[in-house]
């Protein structure tokens, strides 16, 4: 769903995030840092209008150091590293400072502000809910996929007391050693066959340990089950493994799988992990755009990743346990059979509407998020652009030009679409909008009128160090061309409108209505994932939105400096954390200050 850095947090640093630096005009400041994860980083100092005032080159090898050395300005707005400059990011106080009310201003020139609405708890106590699905012809459960390898049943008396499915030990092992705070893999996605209540078949993708690539490498598996005793439980011995895909990394799995109203079975898999779509080559291959040095997303023949599936489970293909559909883009044609649609990161999230579209949500790199409708054949430009944008996956940044389709040697010179859906990481003046689209659906339900026909949808959270989850809703632009309009729901018992958690999905329940799965901590540990169901503001709730889960304790949000004085006769020495979800650390900075007038 988002980007994490491979980072080992020093024990004097454990559990700190980006806090604000207090610094003193006039006064000299040297800038060390350490890059500690292996991947591409520096450090941007940055005016209250988004001038750059100090910028240090990109370092790439672990354990290279840099130097700083800097005055002091009262124009000093922010610091952050230019290619997550989201989530490693923290501010800078001199004297008078940017207030909330202006942060707020800025973002409502990205979002309008729309309807409100309160949070009503309906399950608590989950490690991390990352969907919730509901079989054909079920109108009274909801069946929860918990990260760590559980399908839950949620009925009208809340969570059964056992799980329907625990695939927990199948595995490769989640949120341990360097990605113990933060790791997409796990058990991801669920659909059940449309005949379900007849054959009691249903389908899961999860992460499993082995693969040809070193560290963080597995497999991704697309496996079927069947539910016994009355569809109350999975039979765990009747699993039968679809796909079986190498990926290289911990993070952009992607998950989702959905069928379609044509009966076939839609996957969505990301693009192997990397910021960029390249990881140094690492389970990437070389593409047709030599702008970027490769990445899985514009590649269709050597792998699966960075792609939208297609595929028959009710047929066989030869030695394979299902068949591909005749009218798949690419059958009798160069590349793998099973693509639908290619060009895409991390397509988290999708789900088909009335119509028949298909909305699939994907995360993008460092500036931009995306949400597109995905057509048969369709390309949508990863990593070539970011949304609407050309995109360096060298630099991170957005370069004037690049193509807008492939060239006619591949495919007949094939168009780069652009999404329906997109909005900033953060506004011109640095103001953090989000970090990750995380999803949604068509609205189409009773309790809130004005968000019928449009497409709800949420950002994982406004920074990654603190949660801070905003729901969207989007309609076509009056035109109906261009990008969709964009709307932010407002929560009226949170500060500012949007939730204090994490969240992972929006879905629908079998009321038509929207559900939020949530977590209160980022790291895959920890009892603190819940699901809340959004209600209309003057409606009752049954349980107030604010209550923790069975697990109590929530993981703290640190925003102090770390003192840590050296005896060298300096003004002060600061330990600052630059990025970071909990305890993930992708650079140690160390600010050494000197007061020139002593």
């Amino acid at each position: 769903m988002t980007d994490g850095w491979r980072g080992r947090a020093p024990a004097e640093i454990e559990g700190e995030t980006n806090p604000t630096l207090s610094l003193e005009p006039g006064v000299e400041y040297e800038l060390r840092w350490e890059n500690v994860d292996g991947r591409p980083h520096n450090v941007v100092i940055h005016d209250s209008a988004g001038i750059e005032l100090e910028r240090t080159e990109l370092v790439r090898d672990e354990g290279e150091t840099q130097t700083l050395t800097f005055t002091a300005s009262r124009e000093m707005d922010a610091y952050f590293c230019e290619v997550h400059p989201t989530s490693m990011r923290g501010e800078i106080a001199l004297g008078e400072s940017e207030t909330e009310t202006t942060a707020e201003s800025a973002r409502d020139s990205v979002f309008a502000t729309g309807p409100s609405g309160r949070l009503e708890l309906v399950a608590e106590g989950l490690t991390a809910p990352f969907r919730m699905k509901v079989p054909p012809g079920d109108s009274d459960r909801r069946f929860v996929v918990d990260q760590l390898g559980y399908v839950h049943v949620l009925g009208p008396d809340g969570l059964a007391d056992e799980p329907f499915l625990d695939i927990s030990d199948q595995l490769v092992a989640v949120g341990e050693g360097t990605w113990s705070s933060y790791d997409e893999r796990g058990l991801l996605g669920l659909a059940f066959h449309p005949d379900f209540q007849d054959n009691g078949r249903f389908y899961v993708r999860y992460s499993a340990p082995g693969g040809p690539f070193a560290d963080f490498g597995h497999r991704e598996l697309l496996s079927e089950f069947t539910a016994v005793s009355n569809l109350e439980a999975a039979d765990p011995d009747s699993e039968r493994v679809f796909l079986d895909i190498p990926h290289p990394g911990p993070i952009h799995n992607a998950g989702a799988v959905t069928f379609g109203p044509d009966g076939y079975l839609y996957v969505a898999v990301a693009d192997g992990s990397g910021a960029n779509d390249w990881q140094d080559g690492n389970g990437h291959v070389s593409d047709w755009y030599d702008g970027n040095q490769g990445g899985n997303g514009q590649d269709v023949t050597e792998n699966l990743l960075g792609s939208i599936l297609r595929i028959d489970v009710d047929g066989t293909g030869g030695e394979r346990p299902y068949a591909v559909p005749d009218d798949n883009p690419l059958v009798d044609r160069e590349g793998l059979d099973e693509h639908y649609a290619w060009g895409l990161r991390n397509p988290w999230q999708m789900s088909f509407d009335d119509d028949g579209r298909l909305f699939v949500a994907d995360p993008g790199a460092s500036r931009y998020e995306e949400v597109n409708i995905v057509e048969k054949g369709g390309n949508y430009g990863w990593n070539v652009r970011e949304g609407t944008h050309c995109f360096d996956a060298g630099t991170f940044g957005n370069p004037a030009d690049c193509p807008k389709s492939t060239p006619e040697s591949i495919r007949g010179g094939e168009e780069l679409r652009d999404p329906i859906i997109e909005y900033p990481h953060t506004t011109g003046d640095g103001t953090p909008i989000g970090s990750a689209v995380v999803g949604g659906h068509l609205y189409d339900g009773d309790s809130f009128p004005q968000l019928r026909d449009k497409y709800v949808f949420a950002d994982f959270s406004t920074s990654y160090e603190t949660p801070s989850g905003t729901l969207m809703a989007a309609a076509p632009s009056s035109d109906g061309d261009g990008l969709w309009s964009i709307e932010e729901v407002v929560f009226e018992e949170f500060e500012h409108g949007r939730l204090d958690r994490y969240i992972f999905s929006v879905e629908l329940g079998p009321d038509g209505e929207l559900y939020l799965l949530t977590k209160k901590s980022a790291a895959p540990k920890d009892q603190n994932g819940a699901i809340y169901k959004l209600v209309p503001p003057d409606e009752p709730t049954g349980t107030s939105s604010g209550t923790e889960g069975a697990a109590g304790s929530v993981e703290p949000t640190v925003g102090d400096v770390a003192q840590a004085g050296d005896g060298t006769g300096d003004t002060h020495r600061d330990l600052v954390v630059l990025g970071g979800l909990g305890g993930l650390t992708a650079i140690v900075l160390y600010l050494l200050g000197r007061d020139e007038s002593s």
